[in-house]
């Protein structure tokens, strides 16, 4: 094992304790700081989609986060009168192997995942400790944790910045944040003993107040509300006789049902830059955004996936630190679509104009009159896609399947010898996998030659149709369990497919072509 420093992970919020979960499933020893004495008591974050349960089976946590979290149907959403337009549900149930979406309590998250941090033997924990200093040498960084003397010096190999929108680490590296800050003031409530059972989100877009519903387990329930001049201003806690009043269409409430209540506003920005040397930024130091998408922790998830298991190949030898120079390239494009679709659905779907809300309501009704367009908001084909268009990653030619730079579905399948089925993801290993998709026993012998020497690759015999897995002494075979391997990969048939370990589709390729996926990797082994 190599004997760099560790990986100092600053914060101990959800984004912080993923990364370092996710590092240290990869042997990678872990320094994790957090100024706070704690975990957060706080129900900031509600909402985990299913790209990030997927995250957390790549970190073998997914059975733990299960425990916690409602498993939930989307989100609803109500027109000017109070009328449901439509129900967004996602793509397809399951398409990742997990629901779409996922109601939860943060202080019950950082709960769960700092108790399996602790677990792992190449983690160390450090609550109550600030970073108040950074200074690269070169081949290292050296942290300064603490203040005054009790300041203890850290000699590290990266440093990941997943501390906040008021990020230490962004701030000693004088990053700034691009983007809007917004004036509207929100109340948010936290409740218990809440009747609600529902396990989608309600966004009520009423104009005389918008409002979002989503509850929670066990009787929680997360309300917010546009305030309206002269109720409350940014920072304060709101008085509980505005709240019982807020809340009295849905419920009656008493003081001790308030888990928290605060009024908010919030941003729209982007950092300037997500690396500076060997200092990265993840989650809100890189990006804050509305919270009418749910996507903010989610976004911050797909950070950890994408940048961890790089830190791992680079830390442990097996690829050159070229690669970590992919990280932005391939999650800034995605995270400031989304920064910017949660602005434009919070104008629409929050508006305080009746005329806006009619023009909305009625332009989704008209949408809705057709197949297509109702798939287009059922399925919320409006959201931005997550693709990979620059890093590590061949682009699809013009016209060619969807496949290339995007995150491969993962149905279940069939695996010999028992024929049980299994989620995907469980068989193709925590590294690079390469799929045959019915392709000839042939094939196989160029797309090999044409990886680089001792590079480290799952192989993986693909059969679509009613057909059984052919099993093969150098490779593994996995059919289809239920036509959703067929609808995942039937746009490859007879091409291999190459599968990054954070699921990302790298390359798709016939035989032929394979010297130029050996050029790709060649450029970071």
């Amino acid at each position: 094992m190599s004997s760099r420093p560790p990986v100092l992970v600053v914060g101990a919020g959800p984004v912080g304790l993923t990364a370092a979960n996710l590092l240290a499933a990869r042997d990678v020893p872990v320094l994790l700081v957090e100024r706070n004495a704690g975990t957060s008591d706080e129900a900031k974050a509600i909402s985990l989609d299913d790209e990030s349960l997927r995250t957390m089976q790549m970190a073998g946590l997914a059975e733990a986060v299960l425990e916690i979290v409602v498993p939930g149907t989307g989100t609803r959403y109500f027109g000017r009168t109070g009328r449901v337009l439509f129900h967004a549900r996602g793509p397809e149930p399951y398409l990742h192997g997990f629901p779409f979406k996922n109601q939860f309590a943060q202080p019950e998250l950082e709960r769960t995942l700092l108790h399996a941090l602790k677990r792992r033997p190449e983690a160390e924990v450090r609550f109550g400790t600030a970073l108040t200093g950074l200074r690269e040498n070169g081949e290292t960084v050296t942290a300064l944790l603490g203040d005054g003397a009790n300041a203890t010096r850290a000699e590290v190999s990266w440093v990941l910045g997943c501390d906040g929108g008021r990020s230490g680490v962004r701030e000693l590296k004088k990053i700034d944040m691009t983007g809007t800050s917004h004036r509207e003031v929100w109340l948010v409530a936290d409740t218990v003993g809440d009747a609600h059972d529902e396990r989608y989100g309600m966004h009520l877009g009423l104009p005389s107040r918008p409002t979002v519903i989503v509850p929670g387990r066990d009787g929680r329930c997360r309300y917010e509300f546009r305030l309206r001049d002269g109720e409350g201003a940014a920072g304060e806690r709101p008085p509980f006789d505005l709240i019982r009043r807020l809340l009295a269409p849905y419920r009656e409430i008493s003081a001790d049902q308030v888990e928290r209540a605060v009024n908010y506003t919030f941003n729209a920005v982007v950092a300037d830059r997500w690396r500076d040397g060997r200092c990265f930024l993840l989650g809100d130091a890189a990006h804050m955004m509305p919270p009418f998408a749910g996507q903010g922790l989610n976004s911050g998830v797909r950070d950890a996936a994408n940048l961890a298991w790089k830190l791992a190949e680079v830390w442990h030898g097996r690829c050159s630190p070229r690669l970590l120079d992919t990280y932005e390239p391939e999650r800034r494009p995605h995270a400031t679509a989304v920064v910017a679709f949660s602005e434009r659905l919070g104008r629409v779907v929050m508006t305080t104009s009746p005329w806006r809300a009619l023009a909305r309501d009625t332009a989704v009704r008209a949408v809705r009159l057709t197949g297509r367009g109702r798939r287009y908001l059922e399925q919320m084909r409006f959201r931005p896609r997550a693709v990979h268009r620059g890093g590590l990653v061949l682009p699809a030619r013009p016209g060619a399947d969807r496949l290339s730079g995007a995150l491969l579905p993962q149905p279940r399948v069939l695996v010999p010898p028992s024929l049980r089925p299994a989620p995907l993801d469980d068989v193709l290993g925590e590294g690079f996998a390469l799929l045959g998709v019915d392709v000839q026993a042939t094939d196989w012998a160029a797309a090999r030659a044409a990886l680089p020497a001792g590079w480290p690759v799952t192989c993986v015999d693909v059969v679509l149709g009613e057909r059984l897995p052919r099993p093969s002494g150098e490779r593994r075979a996995v059919a289809d369990a239920d036509g959703r391997l067929e609808s995942a990969l039937g746009p490859a048939r007879g091409r291999f497919v190459l599968v990054k370990p954070d699921r990302y589709v790298a390359a798709v390729f016939a035989a032929p072509g394979s010297g130029q996926v050996g050029d790709l990797l060649r450029a970071y082994a």
